[in-house]
């Protein structure tokens, strides 16, 4: 079941392409990354997914939805954590799942959301306490109160120390195995290797190529993903 559908998809700014006819499909049940250069065009093409912004050209399709159109009912179904999340100092890790919960028509059950990603014993704890490890579980908690079916996470280790960004990566299958599709975009090579089943790789606004990290290194004849990347981008990193 495809569960995202892009197809010939562009967008410009004042006359600058920075999508160029994008197709990619993501399946139910898996762990689909995105990644590519800075000003490759991720952060557009994202944006286009989740109806916060319009393509020039080309069809979306999220849950069988057009983002755009129907954006208030995709919204119940798509979870979003998004590359810069920012919650106030004082508010209590219970507080802002109930806020976040409060935003859906049928969430899921929040104090459970809690306990699943071991925040309970933090529940009266003020967000700007919580160690990076924590504030993660937090972050990934609130894109799951919703109940989605879909959930996106931006560049969701940046600035985590190595413990923490080992605890986020399984805290990330998890969610995959709840039954829940991920979208991940990240500029890490070993992060795309551990996590995507499949990956897309941008440059200058096109897909070069999408495919397993594995089958994208022996496509050019590399061990790893991360020299791959190199190959196919031109040499061009983040």
């Amino acid at each position: 079941m495809a569960i995202i559908e892009v197809s010939g998809v562009s967008k410009s700014y004042a006359g600058r392409a920075a999508l160029s006819d994008v197709a990619l499909t993501v399946h139910a049940d898996e762990i689909f990354g995105i990644m590519g250069p800075n000003g490759a065009g991720k952060t557009t093409l994202v944006e286009i997914i989740e109806g916060l912004r319009a393509a020039d050209s080309g069809r979306v399709r999220v849950l069988g939805m057009d983002p755009r159109t129907e954006r208030r009912r995709l919204n119940e179904s798509l979870g979003v954590q998004l590359q810069n999340t920012e919650l106030p100092d004082n508010l209590k890790v219970r507080e802002a799942l109930q806020l976040y919960a409060s935003f859906y028509r049928s969430p899921a059950d929040w104090p459970a959301v809690m306990a699943t990603w071991g925040l309970t014993e933090f529940s009266d704890a003020r967000v700007g306490r919580l160690s990076g490890g924590q504030k993660q579980r937090l972050v990934i908690a609130l894109a799951l109160v919703g109940d989605p079916l879909l959930v996106v996470l931006d560049e969701l280790t940046t600035g985590l120390d190595p413990s923490a960004r080992r605890e986020t990566l399984s805290l990330v299958r998890r969610v995959r195995d709840n039954g829940v599709t991920v979208l991940l975009i990240s500029h890490f090579m070993d992060e795309i290797e551990a996590l995507c089943d499949r990956v897309a790789v941008l440059s200058r606004g096109r897909v070069l190529a999408v495919d397993t990290p594995a089958a994208l290194a022996e496509r050019v004849e590399e061990r790893t993903l991360d020299t791959a990347f190199d190959k196919l981008t031109g040499g061009g990193g983040e």
